[in-house]
């Protein structure tokens, strides 16, 4: 199976967000919208549920990308996601899988392919 990794290791090609603006998919757009409003303790409209993806310059990106510091760090080191930087691990991308263990797993496994 084929992964749409973000910069931080997040696999894009299952974000309720990028699924339902590539499906207009309205439904999933207001589900998502209540979920995350009460995970991360914020109001989101379900028109703030579309994104293209993390890598994609271009189009809409859910709000957080345009000031993700993860993001911004990966872009300016030209890498497709943290795993293939030279500074990997680093105190920022650490912090971060070190709450979010599906991102590290993704990260790992790039690492580990780029060793074969």
């Amino acid at each position: 199976m084929h992964k749409m990794l973000a910069m931080c290791g997040l696999d894009c090609g299952v974000c309720p967000a990028r699924i339902a603006h590539k499906t207009d998919d309205q439904a999933l757009r207001v589900k998502t919208a209540a979920e995350w409003s009460e995970q991360f303790k914020v109001e989101l409209a379900p028109e703030a549920i579309n994104c293209v993806g993390c890598l994609m310059l271009n189009g809409v990106h859910i709000g957080h990308c345009s000031e993700c510091e993860i993001r911004q760090c990966g872009l300016a080191h030209r890498v497709k996601n943290c795993a293939l930087c030279e500074d990997y691990p680093c105190e920022t991308i650490g912090n971060f899988t070190a709450n979010v263990s599906p991102a590290k797993a993704n990260l790992e496994e790039v690492r580990l392919g780029r060793k074969k």
